[in-house]
């Protein structure tokens, strides 16, 4: 084995936004990262005894492709997925042809957390995958069954929604919302407006 593309969903009741994590202080893996051509790829560092710290140890550079939901059929991660790994093997000198001609460069994650559940209840969220917040923003509600308004869920930091809950029913402390920041927000928007755009163009051609 030369070269790994570790393939995850979200957990279950969880979605992600099609990302890449990647150690980049290894160049090897930081350049199929940047080939495989989703909007975001956060700098995630090694963790022993995981599938890339293996990788690591053995010199094989391994990037982690993380989109859609867990036990669901998602096809805007499934073509991003082929058409990443595709572009991959292309980059290598695998393959010819790369599956689309049209790629984004990611935008570049500088940190990421979750938001979390300020109560029990009921988790009505206001903002989803790819929607750009800003620190304070309401981007959700958790209610009681009896209740109108409920506490809101508050942004704690600038960025892109990458990953979120996808459960009516919450408790209190549990993640909702995973949000990574960027150093142009604005910029990582738009990227991913294009990859959402140009992976429609792919889907509607196939």
């Amino acid at each position: 084995v030369n070269y790994a593309i570790d393939l995850h969903t979200g957990a279950v009741h969880r979605s992600n936004l099609p990302q890449i994590r990647v150690h980049l202080d290894n160049p090897a893996a930081a350049d199929m990262a940047q080939a495989f051509g989703v909007p975001v790829m956060l700098n995630a560092e090694i963790r022993d005894g995981s599938l890339r710290g293996t990788g690591d140890d053995l010199g094989i550079p391994i990037i982690t492709y993380e989109a859609g939901e867990a036990l669901r059929f998602d096809e805007t991660a499934i073509v991003a997925g082929v058409n990443g790994v595709r572009s991959v093997m292309h980059h290598l000198g695998m393959i010819r042809k790369r599956a689309s001609s049209k790629l984004v460069e990611p935008a570049l994650a500088r940190s990421s957390s979750w938001v979390r559940a300020p109560a029990d209840g009921f988790f009505r969220p206001s903002a989803q995958l790819g929607d750009r917040v800003r620190k304070g923003d309401t981007i959700g509600h958790v209610s009681g069954p009896l209740d109108a308004t409920g506490e809101p869920v508050i942004a704690a930091a600038s960025g892109l929604i990458i990953g979120m809950n996808n459960l009516p029913q919450v408790y209190e402390g549990e993640a909702l919302y995973h949000i990574a920041r960027f150093e142009s927000v604005r910029e990582a928007e738009s990227i991913v407006d294009t990859f959402h755009a140009q992976l429609e163009e792919d889907i509607n051609d196939n």
